[in-house]
């Protein structure tokens, strides 16, 4: 069995923070938009991981800040989320359009 060279996962990885880009860009909920943004992270972590595989034996840097990486992820969401539950009961919406907060 062949193993799967680094450039699958690279495009595999470029697909994936594309895809979060253009959900980042285009969704009008918040919710989507924090999907899209933990989607950007998955693929940046992935690939510290495939560069670490390419790393010299013995350095693990790649799989430490691919941890590092989705527990900023954790964090993150966990705020984002916290953010959209008191816009939604302030404003009723979760709506991007329909949320400008910096205008008083």
């Amino acid at each position: 069995m062949t193993p799967v060279p680094e450039s699958h996962y690279l495009i595999f990885s470029l697909i994936l923070f594309s895809a979060g880009i253009f959900g980042a860009l285009t969704r009008r909920n918040a919710l989507g938009v924090l999907i899209a943004l933990e989607l950007m992270l998955n693929a940046v972590a992935l690939n510290f991981v495939i560069f670490s595989r390419t790393a010299p034996e013995g350095s693990a840097s790649g799989q430490v800040s691919a941890f590092f990486i989705i527990a900023l992820a954790a964090a993150g969401a966990a705020a984002g989320l916290a953010i959209v539950l008191a816009v939604y009961r302030s404003r009723k919406s979760i709506q991007t359009d329909d949320t400008n907060l910096l205008k008083w």
